[in-house]
């Protein structure tokens, strides 16, 4: 799915050579300021490298156009941005942006349900927790449908509990539609129950690690 040569980020990274699978579930760790958020964001072209190269299918990401490419690869911060409006206007944002047909309210409901958001499409999106809003922001990205998902710590708002509970939701869904995640997370629990593979980056180097 992605190969990666010679990838230099300023002083921040530089990762030799790496493939991530197609259909694989890859998980970044590493501590904070480390630059795994950078190495999700070149993945997308929403930073460039200083130098190497960054394929998707076997084709240079700097030949594809940024939109198409961002629509196939789909980016979850770790701080959600919630529009203003309803929860539904902010589920269906991304399909208004891409001039893309709105499913009806039942599908809508059964996405929120996938990521444990148990609240009214008619609730105003602003009176929604931390927790509840990057729930609301990972059900939106999930309607897009895209090919590869970059999740940066999907999570972090909630408890171990719901954590657990959500991923497990969302990861099962992800595998039957053979869609292909990196996920950046300081969890060794979700890390390792969940992911086919643990890449951990420690002084600008990516590495293969094991938490069994």
């Amino acid at each position: 799915m992605f190969e990666i040569k010679k990838l230099y980020y300023k002083d921040i990274l530089f990762i030799p050579s790496l493939v991530i699978p197609k259909g694989s579930f890859t998980a970044i760790v590493g501590r904070s300021g480390g630059g795994k958020s950078t190495f999700l964001l070149m993945l997308n072209k929403m930073l460039s490298p200083t130098e190497g190269e960054i394929y998707l299918e076997g084709r240079n990401i700097d030949s594809i156009d940024s939109v198409k490419l961002r629509r196939r690869v789909l980016y979850l911060n770790q701080k959600p941005y919630i529009f203003e409006g309803n929860v539904k206007d902010n589920l269906v944002k991304g399909l208004v942006f891409q001039h893309r047909s709105v499913p009806d309210d039942k599908t809508l409901e059964d996405t929120l349900n996938r990521v444990h958001l148990f609240v009214s499409l008619t609730r105003d999106a602003k009176t929604l927790s931390g927790g509840e809003a990057q729930r609301l922001a990972l059900a939106r990205l999930l309607l897009l449908d895209g090919d590869v998902y970059l999740f940066d710590e999907p999570s972090s708002a909630l408890d171990e509990k719901s954590e657990m509970d959500v991923l497990t939701s969302v990861f099962d869904w992800l595998k039957s539609k053979q869609k292909t995640l990196i996920m950046v997370t300081h969890s060794k629990a979700v890390a390792n129950k969940h992911t086919d593979r643990v890449l951990k980056i420690e002084n600008g180097q990516i590495e293969e690690v094991s938490y069994e």
